[in-house]
Order: C-alpha cells, then structure tokens, then sequence
C-alpha cells in the first residue's frame, strides 16, 4: 500500500471518529496532529472530510499543488492580494524612524515590521484566494495623526504565480515595494507554502540606509488529512540592510514531535562590530529584544495594539477586475455557507481566466501590466520611483506633491480616491485628531499636523468600505508605540 493510501485510509477513519479517534489515526502517518489553541485549531465535519479526501487522492508526497482546485471551504474569504496589507497594519512601528540617530534602533524598527503581521489571520486554515492574472487590490489608510498611506497590488505573472505590491506613506517618508512568489507542496497531513520574494522597505529621511530587504518564513496548514486544522509558520525569515551592515535571521520555530511550542521566534541580530542581541518571543503575542547589556525593548505585542482599518472605495465603484468585486460571488456565497454557489461562482472567475488567456494566444498578444513594470527580476510600481515620469522622481518629491501624485497614480482622479468623509447616507469614520505624539525610546518626534493634508482630504465626498485588514477588530489605532526599552 503505498503512502498516499494509507494517508488517506487514516483520513477516512478520523473523519467519521471523535478527536479521540483521530488520535488513533495518527499511528497511521508520519505526521503527527496538531493539538495548539483551540482558538487557532478547527476540525472538519463528516462532508468537508469526503471533500478532502476526494481531492487528496489526486495527490503524491512533494508535488506542487500551484493547479490544484482546493475546496471553497478551506477558503478565507479575501484575495492573496488584500492579504498581504497584513504587513502594512502597523505602520506605527516604522513611522518616523528614519529621524532616528542610531542606526541599530532604525534597524530594529524596521524588523518589528515583518514580526508584527503574522497575528492577523483566521481561525483553523484558510487560504486567500488565488489571484488571476490582472487581478489588483488597492486601499488608502487614514491614521491619527492625519496622515495617509496608500497601498495596491497587482498579479502580475499566473505561471508562476507572482503579486508585486506597494505601499507609501508620504508624511511618514516610508516606501514598501516587493514580490510575493508562493509555491505549495502536499507533504501528507501538511502543505507547506514557500513564500519566496522579498519586500524592500526605504525610510525616506534616510536615503543613505538604502533598501531594508526582507524575506518570509514559510507556511505549514497542520491536520488537513487528520486530527486538527492548524497554521505553523517555519523555516527563516531574514532582514538586512547592506548600507549600515546590520541583518538578522530570525527562526520561526515549529513544535517538536515531544517538545517546543507553537508560534516562537527567535533571531540574531549583527552589526559592524558583529553581534549586538538577540530577538525572542511569540509571533501572535509578544516579541522583545535584548542586547548584549541585557537591556530589554519590546518590538511588538500583539495584545496590546490594533490593526489599522483599510479604506476602500464601494463594491459598486470597483473596477471589474479589482479584487473585493472580483470575487464578491465567492465571498457572498462563503459568508452564507453555501458552499456549492462559492464554487460556481469559483468555476466562472477560473473559466474566465483560462478563456482571456486563450483569446491571447490566439492573438499573439501579451498581458499588459496596470501598476507596476518588471525591473530585472523585481516588479517596481510605474509610477516612477527613482526615475522621472511626470515630475521629479517620487522618492524626491515633497509630501504633499507626493500624496497627489500617488492618489491621481492611483485613483485616476483625486476626486474619486476613498475619503475620510464620506456621503450621506453612509457610515462614517471618525476624524483624525489634528496632531499625534509618536515615541521612539528616548527619542520623541512630534508628526506633522492635518493643516497641509486639509486640500487633499477636501475633494468631493465618496461612500467608502471601513474594513479591518484580517479578522474584525476595534479601530482606527496607533495606540502602541514603536519599539521602547524598559
């Protein structure tokens, strides 16, 4: 009997058992069950487990799953492309710290960035949906302090799947440009997404530091044939900045077959004079720093801060291939459980894919790219980051001339960008206050007040969707400091 046929006579057992006799299942694999949280953990009913199972017998050890058809129910309900603004849901921690003086702490900064993302997700396991080819996301943020941010993402390769992104904050002086590249394999009770690509993180006060390049753990969906349906993140994350020669590897750890805990981290951090301290902690609690002294700061701590809420323009107002009306079928039908219409409306988003692309052949023609531009092996937005398109370069230009220059870029007209007031009729977001205090240890720098964004935020009044980047949350936010030493 080979191994998949065991697997899957294993999975037949435990899907109509107890937990208890899922627990016996395992004597069957070379997997073991989850058993973490019980907030992060779920189990299939009897039906999701036959769908499962029809799907697992198409499957061998190591094969790529990037063209397998997973059921609708293992599916959150949001694109890949909306799912990536995760990292962008705390922007407070790097905001401002580029008029930091020490490089180590700028450095820190910037780290907490890639630690701080990975709370937000769904019960169980769940996968975004897979974006199609010309499928893009785009939002603004409003923060306390009356600034904006600015995010968008474009698939812009199907084979192999490949999402460029960008994010910019003009006021804050950050840019966040990078690729997303995932690749999944079947490993028996366990599918393993590699997240290959990296994001380039650039503090504009600080254009001597260069790139900031950041690299993903991968992921691990625990329990899909047996037991438990649980996300391990694994493997290394990496951090560098070759400009002040500071980098760290951090170590996203998961449980041992007898030992360990779920969700640790822990990393090395170097500099020029080689190591400065170590990084330990929780990637869904807390996570700290401590030098070679024995000092302490905290770089992130998931219970004590919120994620910042996603403006984005009606479903109605959309473009047909933007993300939340793409697939706004799928996520009716998934909110309604009905999962046979989630897969319908699935089917014709897919067939539509494969009849463009046929249609293209046919022709001869190329797809052509919305938002971003290839730059040898990097997606950079053509908006012109470096290089003068309409104006000087962006990361040359003004706030304000940048936040205009993003906002048409983006929205086409800055008249029809996501307002922080909206139409009667509609609910609405609470004004900013006019200024905020952002701290940074023992260094205190003061944001800049509303009075300048006032003639952006003045344009005619559109109706907006508030959302929470992962699960629902209280917000707006910015009410956890960047990293602080205690």
């Amino acid at each position: 009997m080979g191994l998949v046929d065991t697997l899957t006579k294993s999975a037949r057992r435990s899907s109509t058992t107890s937990s208890e006799g899922a627990t016996m299942a395992a004597g069957y694999s070379a997997e073991r069950a989850p058993d973490g949280n019980p907030d992060d953990t779920e189990v299939l009913d009897k039906e999701e487990g036959n769908l499962v199972m029809a799907l697992i017998s198409q499957l061998r050890i190591g094969m790529d799953l990037t063209k397998i058809t997973l059921p609708t129910f293992v599916l959150e309900p949001r694109s890949m492309l909306e799912r990536i603004t995760d990292f962008t849901a705390h922007p407070e921690l790097i905001f401002g710290a580029g008029k930091i003086e020490d490089p180590k702490q700028r450095f820190l900064h910037v780290t907490s960035l890639i630690l701080a993302g990975w709370h937000i997700k769904p019960k169980g396991v769940k996968k975004p949906y897979n974006p199609v080819l010309g499928e893009f996301f785009r939002c603004t943020y409003h923060y306390e302090d009356g600034s904006e941010g600015y995010y968008v993402a474009e698939q812009v390769s199907h084979h192999p799947p490949i999402s460029a992104f960008f994010y910019v904050s003009p006021r804050n002086r950050v840019i966040i440009t990078g690729e997303l590249k995932p690749k999944s394999k079947f490993l028996g009770n366990s599918v393993a997404t590699i997240l290959e690509g990296e994001d380039r993180v650039r503090l504009l006060d600080r254009p001597e530091d260069g790139e900031y390049t950041i690299t993903m753990p991968n992921m691990f969906a625990r329990g899909i044939l047996f037991g438990k349906m649980l996300l391990e993140l694994g493997d290394f994350s990496s951090v560098r900045c070759p400009s002040t020669n500071y980098s760290c590897d951090i170590e996203f750890k998961t449980k041992g077959w007898i030992s360990g805990g779920y969700n640790a981290v822990s990393g090395t951090v170097k500099g020029p004079g080689g190591t400065a301290g170590e990084i330990a902690g929780h990637w869904d609690q807390s996570m700290e720093y401590k030098d070679k002294g024995g000092r302490k700061q905290v770089l992130f701590d998931a219970a004590t801060t919120k994620v910042v809420q996603k403006l984005c323009l009606p479903e109605a107002q959309q473009e047909p291939n933007e993300s939340r009306r793409l697939w706004a079928g799928v996520t009716r039908a998934i909110k309604a459980a009905d999962m046979e219409a989630a897969t319908a409306e699935k089917s014709k988003i897919e067939e539509a894919q494969r009849e463009k692309t046929r249609a293209r052949e046919a022709s001869g023609q190329r797809h052509q790219l919305r938002f971003f531009e290839p730059v040898g092996e990097k997606y950079m937005p053509n908006i012109g980051v470096d290089r003068q398109v309409s104006g000087a370069p962006l990361a040359k230009q003004s706030p304000d001339e940048m936040a205009r220059t993003v906002k048409e870029w983006l929205f086409g007209e800055v008249s029809t960008s996501p307002s922080q007031s909206v139409a009667s009729g509609t609910q609405a977001t609470p004004l900013p206050p006019s200024a905020s205090v952002s701290h940074f240890g023992s260094e205190t720098a003061t944001m800049a007040s509303t009075a300048s964004m006032q003639s952006l935020n003045s344009v005619a009044a559109v109706p907006v969707h508030v959302t929470a980047p992962g699960p629902p949350v209280d917000g707006p936010k910015l009410s956890i400091p960047p990293p602080h030493a205690h």
